[in-house]
């Protein structure tokens, strides 16, 4: 059975730090790329969610979008089946349900997300 398992979030000041991570079970990890989204307050239902970057099967590659670049950095341990995305300098702004989806081929899974809170 395949398991993706977000945790770490919670509560922090601006300007502060976050790690999440991101379980994979049941799975060969080192054949899926992740990708972090998030989902702010009050989103409407159906509504996608937004992308906030991604990393390669073997770490070799990463991207961000525009919002997170120089802040956030992704990274994996394959031997952990874990991804994680660390967040610095935080605002408010940030403040969202963070998912990780693994994709290999077309095999897609999604976890339950994490909530990260970013308030003074």
């Amino acid at each position: 059975q395949v398991q993706i398992v977000e945790s770490g979030g919670g509560s922090v000041q601006p300007g502060g730090s976050l790690t999440i991570s991101c379980l994979a079970s049941g799975v060969t990890f080192n054949q899926y790329s992740v990708s972090w989204y998030r989902q702010g307050p009050g989103t409407a239902p159906g509504t996608e969610r937004d992308l906030v970057g991604f990393i390669s099967r073997s770490g070799d590659r990463t991207e961000y979008r525009n919002p997170v670049k120089g802040r956030f950095t992704i990274s994996r341990d394959n031997a952990k089946n874990t991804v994680y995305l660390q967040m610095n300098d935080l605002k408010p702004a940030d403040t969202a349900v963070y998912f990780c989806k693994a994709v290999s081929g077309n095999l897609v899974y999604w976890g339950q997300g994490t909530q990260v809170t970013v308030s003074a």
